[in-house]
């Protein structure tokens, strides 16, 4: 009789146990779910800061940046003319180029 109660216990202790087994590896499963959910939201969350900034910050600057780089050549191009110029001597965009000019080379920086 006391066999039979090892026994039954036996059975019994394996069946809770498989049962408690079977319960860790879909919780762990589970876990491993979230995460890999987890990780793909902090990936669409990325995609979405970038997006973002290329939107509001990158584009806008790469387009100022273009506008600024034809209104230099411009420019340029204006103050090569200057010597053609046959008011060149009292020109006063020339002359205060060349104090901006004097001051910038005396400035050691």
């Amino acid at each position: 009789m006391n066999n039979l109660w090892n026994i039954l216990l036996s059975v019994l202790t394996l069946v809770a146990g498989g049962g408690w087994l079977f319960d860790r590896r879909r919780h762990r499963q589970e876990v491993e779910s979230l995460r890999a959910d987890n990780r793909q939201k902090d990936m669409n969350l990325s995609k979405m800061y970038v997006d973002e900034f290329k939107e509001n910050i990158a584009d806008p600057l790469r387009h100022e940046v273009r506008e600024l780089r034809t209104e230099i050549t411009h420019l340029r191009n204006a103050i090569q003319k200057i010597n053609d110029c046959p008011h060149s001597d009292a020109c006063p965009v020339y002359s205060e180029l060349q104090k901006q000019q004097d001051r910038h080379a005396a400035d050691p920086q």
